[in-house]
């Protein structure tokens, strides 16, 4: 199990959505991925995409115009 940040400050629809997809394709299970950004949309579209993957939603964190989403693979078996 690993932690991953994947950055996506100062970017807007769709590449925090789109390079929230590639990490979850390259992580493992139990792996937990923490995304970074501050896009309002997109802070509603990848919880939205957590769940119609199966994924695990952790957490969301905002911090003024910054928000932090935690989410984790779920483990195999």
């Amino acid at each position: 199990m690993g932690e991953k940040t994947i950055n996506v400050q100062g970017e807007t629809c769709p590449v925090p959505l789109v390079e929230t997809r590639k990490a979850v394709r390259k992580a493992k299970p139990g792996d937990i991925l923490i995304i970074k950004g501050d896009h309002p949309p997109s802070k509603e579209e990848i919880p939205m995409a957590v769940e119609a993957l199966d994924l695990e939603l952790i957490s969301i964190e905002e911090d003024g115009k910054r928000w932090v989403i935690k989410i984790k693979i779920p483990e195999e078996g």
